[in-house]
Parts: C-alpha cells; sequence; structure tokens
C-alpha cells in the first residue's frame, strides 16, 4: 500500500490494530440551578487535564529534549484560551445542556475551522485541539484509554491515527515503526516519531481494514510503503535495502556542513523553510546557511486578535539572531480565504477562499494591522540580515503599494528613534500566473523573488492540491509547469534580480538540479532535505545542470520528464565512494 513517507527507516514486525473510536457524548437538558455545577464539573476537568499534560511533557523532555516536550506546550495553550473556555460556559448557560455536550460542540468548530486551512502545517493544530478535546472529554465522563505504552512486544503499531499523546507515550525499544491511515508529514505526532527515529508512513487510508492483528507488516519509512504479509523475496530486497540505506543517510549527514559547490565551482545557497518556533540549535545545526522562507501566520493563528508590533518583534528577532550573520527572508502575512480560523477576521465567508481574499490583499485592505508587522520586520533587521517578502502577488500595483507602506514604516521609526536596516531589500513571491507573465516589469519595483511552486502549480493546472479527487492532476512535470518556471528564472536575471525557490519542488532532490540548471540562485526547503540536496550538488558539474535543464524544456509528456529527472538522480547521486 501506498503512503506518505513521513518518517526514515525500514522495520517490520506484527501488527497491533488500533482504532480510536470518539466517545459516545450523552446529551441532556441542564435546569438553570444545576448549571453552575456543570461550570465546576468543567473547571476541575481542565485542572485535571492540565495536570496530566504537564507529566506528559515531563518524560517527553526526560525521554527525549525540551525541543520535543515543547509540543505539549500547543496543548496547555488550548486548555488555557480564554475564548474557547468562555464559549464553552455561554454554550451551557445559553444552550442548557451538560458539560460533555457543550464543549464538543465548540471544540468542533474550532477543530472544523482549522481543518480548513490550507497549510499542512497549520492543519495538523487542529489535531493539537483534538487530543486535548478527547482527554478532556475522558476525565469529564470518568473514561481512560490505553496508550502505547501497554505494549509489551516489539510490534508495528497500525492506527487509524495517532495523537501527540498517544505518540509521547512510545517506547521505542517496544514500537517498531507506525503506519496510520491518515495524518501528514507535519503531524506533532509524526515529528515526534521521527526524534525516536522509528519509521513512520501516514495517509494510507483504509490500511487498517486490511489488517489484522498479528498480520506480518513491512514499513518502508523511506518510500511510504506498507507491504501485509510480505514475500520472502520482499523480505530479502528490503533487508538489503535496509542496509543501504543506513550508509546513505550517514553519508548525506557527513557533509552537510560543506558549501553545495558543484565540481566545476559553481555554488548553490540552501536555505530553510521555517515558521518561528524552531530552536536556535536546530536552525544553526542544520548545515543551511539562511532562511528563504519564514511563515509569519503561524504566530497570527495561535492567537484571537492580532499579535501587536512588539510581539512580533521579538518573535522575529530570535530566528534573526539565531541565523546571524546568514540572511532570512520573512514573508508577510499569507492569512486569509482558507487561512482564516475566524469569520470574525473579515465578518463572512468565501465561496472560492484560494482565489479570494487573502495574503497580499488583505494586508493592503488592513494597513494598520500590515504596518504593525512591517515595523516588527525592520526593528529585526537591526540584529541580522532580513528581507522582506510579500505573497500572492498578481500586478505591479500590489508591490508599489506594499512599498509605500514600508517607507512609511521607516519614517516612523526614525521618529521613534529606533534601529534598523536602511537598505532593506524587499521582494515578492511569484505563485501566481500573472506574476510569473510580468516578472520583468516586477522586478522594476522588487529586489528579488521566490517561486512558490505550491501554489503556482495548484494555480496554472486549475487543480485545487487539497482535493483527493483530482489529486493525481496536480503535476509538477507537466511542461507547461517547467516553462513557466523556466520563464520566470530568465526574466528575473536579464533585470539582474536574484530568484529563488520556496516551495515543495525546492525540497525534491528529484527537482533540485533542474531547478539549479533553470537558474535557481538558492532553494529553501525543510531542515530534514537539506543534506541530501547539498550532496548532490557537490557530486555534479553546472554544465550537466544546465544541460538537464535544456534536455527537459525539450520534451512534451510529463512521463518522459519524469524519467529524464529520475535517471539523472540515479546517475548522479555517487553513493558508491567510501
Amino acid at each position: 500500500m501506498q503512503g506518505v513517507a513521513a518518517s526514515p527507516g525500514v522495520a517490520r514486525g506484527a501488527a497491533s490494530v488500533i482504532i480510536k473510536r470518539d466517545f459516545d457524548i450523552p446529551k441532556h437538558p441542564v435546569p438553570p440551578e444545576a448549571r453552575e455545577d456543570e461550570i465546576a464539573r468543567f473547571e476541575q476537568g481542565l485542572l485535571e487535564t492540565r495536570r496530566q499534560i504537564s507529566k506528559i511533557r515531563a518524560e517527553v523532555a526526560e525521554k527525549l529534549s525540551e525541543e520535543e516536550a515543547s509540543i505539549f506546550d500547543a496543548h496547555q495553550m488550548v486548555l488555557e484560551d480564554r475564548a474557547l473556555i468562555e464559549e464553552t460556559v455561554r454554550e451551557v448557560v445559553e444552550g442548557g445542556y451538560n458539560i460533555e455536550y457543550s464543549f464538543q460542540q465548540v471544540a468542533n468548530r474550532y477543530i472544523e475551522a482549522f481543518s480548513r486551512i490550507d497549510d499542512e502545517y497549520i492543519k495538523e493544530r487542529a489535531a493539537d485541539i483534538r487530543d486535548v478535546s478527547r482527554r478532556l472529554l475522558g476525565n469529564l465522563l470518568g473514561r481512560t484509554e490505553v496508550g502505547l505504552s501497554a505494549w509489551e512486544t516489539r510490534n508495528i503499531i497500525v492506527a487509524d491515527d495517532l495523537s501527540p499523546s498517544d505518540t509521547a507515550h512510545l517506547d521505542a525499544d517496544k514500537v517498531l515503526a507506525i503506519a496510520t491511515d491518515g495524518g501528514s508529514r507535519t503531524s506533532h505526532s509524526v515529528i515526534m516519531a521521527r526524534s525516536l527515529n522509528v519509521p513512520c508512513v501516514v495517509g494510507l487510508k483504509n490500511l487498517t481494514e486490511r489488517t489484522r492483528p498479528d498480520d506480518e507488516v513491512l514499513v518502508d519509512g523511506f518510500e511510504g510503503v506498507v507491504i501485509i504479509n510480505p514475500s520472502e523475496q520482499s523480505l530479502y530486497r528490503y533487508g538489503q535495502l535496509q542496509e543501504r540505506r543506513a550508509v546513505i543517510q550517514r553519508q548525506f549527514a557527513i557533509g552537510k556542513h560543506l558549501p553545495a559547490t558543484t565540481r566545476d565551482g559553481r555554488t548553490l545557497e540552501v536555505l530553510l523553510n521555517v515558521d518561528g518556533s524552531e530552536k536556535a540549535e536546530t536552525l544553526r545545526e542544520s548545515g543551511a546557511t539562511g532562511v528563504g522562507l519564514y511563515r509569519t501566520e503561524n504566530l497570527f493563528l495561535s492567537t484571537r486578535d492580532f499579535p501587536g508590533e512588539e510581539l512580533q518583534y521579538e518573535y522575529y528577532r530570535r530566528t534573526v539572531e539565531a541565523m546571524r550573520p546568514h540572511p532570512v527572508t520573512i514573508r508577510t502575512l499569507d492569512l486569509g480565504g482558507d487561512k482564516n480560523p475566524h469569520n470574525s477576521l473579515y465578518g463572512y465567508e468565501e465561496a472560492n477562499p484560494f482565489m479570494g481574499f487573502r495574503a497580499i490583499r488583505f494586508c493592503l485592505d488592513n494597513p494598520s494591522a500590515f504596518k504593525d508587522q512591517l515595523r516588527a520586520i525592520l526593528r529585526a533587521s537591526a540584529h541580522g540580515d532580513v528581507r522582506i517578502m510579500y505573497p500572492m502577488i498578481s500586478c505591479c500595483e500590489e508591490v508599489i503599494a506594499a512599498n509605500a507602506l514600508v517607507q512609511e514604516c521607516k519614517d516612523e521609526l526614525r521618529e521613534r528613534g529606533l534601529p534598523f536596516d536602511e537598505k532593506i531589500q524587499c521582494g515578492c513571491m511569484i505563485e501566481v500566473p500573472s506574476a510569473a507573465v510580468i516578472t520583468d516589469l516586477l522586478a522594476n519595483h522588487c529586489d528579488f523573488f521566490s517561486i512558490g511552486t505550491n501554489d503556482l502549480v495548484q494555480y496554472m493546472l486549475a487543480v485545487d492540491r487539497v482535493n483527493d479527487r483530482i489529486a493525481h492532476l496536480y503535476d509538477p512535470n507537466n511542461p507547461a509547469i517547467l516553462r513557466a518556471l523556466n520563464f520566470i528564472f530568465q526574466s528575473g536575471h536579464r533585470k539582474r534580480k536574484p530568484v529563488s525557490v520556496c516551495g515543495e519542488l525546492a525540497g525534491d532532490p528529484i527537482y533540485a538540479v533542474l531547478l539549479f540548471g533553470m537558474g535557481a540562485d538558492q532553494l529553501s526547503l525543510s531542515w530534514g532535505s537539506v543534506p541530501e540536496i547539498k550532496h548532490l550538488i557537490r557530486q555534479i558539474e553546472f554544465t550537466e545542470a544546465r544541460k538537464l535543464a535544456a534536455d527537459v524544456l525539450r520534451l512534451d509528456t510529463s512521463a518522459a520528464i519524469a524519467e529524464c529527472l529520475r535517471t539523472f538522480y540515479c546517475e548522479h547521486i555517487n553513493l558508491d565512494q567510501g
């Protein structure tokens, strides 16, 4: 079965099948005189749940590290969220039903809102609320669940999904691997599985239906494959692959701090995509030479109100200081449409949020909030090399308007006597087809470009990338996509503007050399992809990358392009030395 590779490694063993059922929540009216008692039960349940999560956090900090333990800070924030608590109390008072039912109604509204967000990392935060809700409801109902620590034998955990609390109790000596129907690479449970070096494959859809307890299961966390009752031939092949991959990963890691310089002397800058939650040690040890995409939405989505200038400044400053002297490119708020967990931000829901009131459109229509962010970014630039990047640009007028607000913010900071980089660079993302076509015109108003391949592919092919029914049509190998990318690189360079790539293609080694050969000055990707991309670039000559780009641009089918790229990768990854 093909799923999503979430945590690397290969393991096989007997299956332990877990299907987590939601509690049956009773619903019954509560007379007015008894509603205070329901609210008191709610407060007691909150206290008990906080105590349990604090205990889990301490266990994880001792077993893993403070970084992994900090995942549960988000759970405590849910339990301390005044809006959620007050809405639940109001639901009891005004609705007149028992606390379990009232809390579930409120929690489900939050979960549904976050699940609609078109960002895998943000979308997975709904799992935090779901996990906390289950624990709190269990406490209110007087029920407990058996965790992963209950397994006494070394088995493969096969589940519909796992929460961070489940994974917190995971004993790497007892659990060989994890395979789930749902989930994504960015879920907190997957992050913890990676920290424990437990192979993990998610998104298998109906694995739990097809697996019986004690079936032998083989989990390939490299390729995202799960085999039920593998043959002797499969077992032998995977045994060989497992040994080889262990050598490969060690070889990648050895060179992660070396520059990504080709054999003929051309260097590609390999940068990180971050969201501000990363620890300084993680950033410095990644092997990257800067941050190419700092997503700022996480800070905004974690609060009911927009964070002020001071809070944002402190948030951005931490990452800038951690990466100094390397550059940090901060993308201005890409909130709106599907990234709108609280409709009160706009007062209405949109029929087509992907092409709606979002990103730079929202910011320019809310200049006060936008300027708070711009001033915070400018102030952070006093602590290191910072660049500003505008998302979802579709015309020159938007860049001109945004630049004018940056200038206003500079004037205001001068009046306040606060330092900032007077020559800070401002650039824009190319992720809308109209921007791709006018890259040369946009170059007159900005200092650099960064291509957001995720949205660019989606918009160019008219394929909703989160719609399972048409996901197969989301094809980066489509010749139209690759020709558009090449056009953007050429247009930017003719105007002497650097062009980077920060979408998923940048972190895929199959595409890295192609993008480099087309003209990418930088690739910005997740920290786990850095060692392999840098290793691959060191194995080639830049002339080979240029030839690959020329060859691919002559091909007319996705299949031919995919085959060409994979062949090049296999011929040049060069893992036989040492």
